[in-house]
């Protein structure tokens, strides 16, 4: 099969379409032929090994590959079809449509993967194209996983800091549809799109800092990976909740110490991305809560652009990669969604 590989860490030129193995399923696993898949910034930072939270760059490199990856395919977050399933898999069946993310097994960026049948797969959403539903589970799980911590009421004042990217584009839909109202804080150049979202109000971090617009919240959901902790927290209302989805070892260590000793609350718990969250996902998606976000969509071959682009951190939402026909009839049902 073809799949965009990389044998070394550096930038986005370390990658190359190639002919790897076809992976074959095994008694309780699944083979999806992929579609499409986003390009993340874990695929990046993966890629290059350069993260912006330092803490984690160790314990990483020793599971991904210390002299180079282990893991020559990248991908998480993907969309496809159900090629074939083993034995004794119940959920799936030849010719379902699927998305999901694949963790840290990766290889999405590969016409197949193989998944064991309760890895975080569902039913793909039926009026999206895939890579539309490629561009969600990213974002949506993440975003899910925090807002549903917070317990946000309607008519709660929620802060988004990083608004635009997918993690945060997806947090000011789902705050959005629980009766919050919303201020994003972002370059000027996504204002119009989260403020299509859902954001009521919008602050350019280019020319404002929003910690000294004098203004309380009761949730704040921070995506910037170098914010002011203190001044962040200090911008809460009473009983307040924060929540960091890119949390630098500092913030971890004064989280608990601020949850013990103060009437607010830190959530910086990784989200564990599971079916059933997808499940609630898609529920969400179905019912017109959540759409997907597509900045660009790149062929595989172009791979190293799709980087750029994200790399780049003026995108409008998820870059996509469609993941080239196999030899033979093109597959019946591949949606498409034009360049944006």
């Amino acid at each position: 099969m073809k799949a965009v590989t990389y044998t070394r860490y550096g930038g986005p030129e370390v990658l190359r379409v190639a002919d790897v193995p076809t992976p074959a399923p095994g008694a309780r696993e699944v083979l999806i032929r992929v579609r499409a898949a986003e390009a993340t910034k874990s695929d990046c930072e993966f890629r290059s090994f350069r993260h912006a939270v330092k803490w984690t760059w160790l314990p990483l490199r020793i599971a991904v590959g210390v002299t180079g990856p282990r893991r020559s395919v990248l991908g998480m977050y993907f969309a496809g079809e159900v090629v074939s399933v083993g034995g004794r898999v119940t959920c799936f069946a030849p010719g379902d449509q699927v998305y999901g993310c694949t963790g840290l097994r990766l290889g999405a960026y590969g016409e197949y993967v193989v998944l064991p049948e309760r890895a975080a797969i569902g039913p793909k959403p039926r009026a999206m194209t895939f890579a539309e539903a490629a561009a969600v589970p990213l974002g949506g799980l993440n975003a899910l996983h925090f807002l549903q911590r917070a317990g946000i009421k309607p008519g709660e004042q929620v802060l988004v800091n990083g608004a635009g990217g997918s993690i945060g584009a997806h947090a000011v839909q789902i705050a959005h549809s629980m009766g919050a109202q919303v201020t994003a804080v972002d370059h000027r150049l996504k204002q119009e799109l989260v403020r299509r979202l859902g954001a009521s109000d919008f602050v350019d971090y280019t020319i404002e800092d929003v910690t000294r617009t004098g203004r309380r919240f009761d949730v704040i959901f921070d995506m910037v990976a170098g914010s002011p902790y203190r001044s962040l927290v200090g911008m809460l209302q009473p009983g307040g909740r924060y929540l960091h989805g890119n949390p630098r070892l500092s913030v971890l260590l004064r989280s608990a110490l601020t949850t013990r000793f103060t009437d607010k609350t830190v959530t910086v718990a990784f989200a564990s991305e599971t079916r059933e969250a997808l499940a609630r996902l898609t529920e969400m998606i179905e019912a017109g809560k959540i759409q997907s976000i597509v900045d660009r969509i790149y062929p595989m071959a172009e791979v190293a652009d799709a980087h750029r682009r994200v790399e780049a951190e003026q995108r409008l939402g998820a870059v996509v990669i469609t993941i080239d026909e196999p030899s033979g009839p093109p597959a019946e049902g591949f949606g498409h969604l034009e360049h944006s």
